[in-house]
């Protein structure tokens, strides 16, 4: 199976977008409709602190108040954030995914913010294995 810097190689955009701790909710949202993706790294003074995801803002947000959304992302993030290295295989990245229940990976080389990958990134690398 491929290696971690070989997905991210792959990918069309290997942009990976962050969010300050201090940031609203909404805004994070916004964010991640407008770049279509499902999390974002919650990165304070060039260290990642967090992530954030869709599915954060659904059990934490969604069945709130409606001004919880002006709360900080610090608020909803995770901040033992399960991370990878470029040489680590799908392999494992699957078996973390899945022990875990996780849909999203930061992708970390030393203490600096490389990449992310999805579960879809994992499918499709399954399928093109195939």
């Amino acid at each position: 199976m491929q290696k971690v810097a070989d997905i991210l190689r792959s990918k069309p955009d290997q942009t990976v977008h962050t969010v300050a701790p201090t940031t609203s909710v909404s805004d994070a949202m916004k964010l991640m409709a407008a770049r279509q993706v499902g999390a974002l790294v919650v990165v304070e003074a060039a260290r990642v602190v967090g992530i954030v995801t869709e599915r954060d803002y659904a059990r934490k947000i969604a069945v709130r108040e409606p001004t919880a959304k002006k709360a900080p992302v610090r608020d909803i993030m995770t901040a033992s954030v399960i991370r990878v290295r470029p040489e680590q295989t799908a392999h494992e990245c699957i078996v973390l995914m899945a022990a875990n229940h996780l849909r999203h990976l930061p992708v970390m080389d030393g203490d600096e913010l490389v990449g992310m990958i999805s579960i879809r990134d994992l499918a499709n690398e399954i399928i093109d294995h195939l």
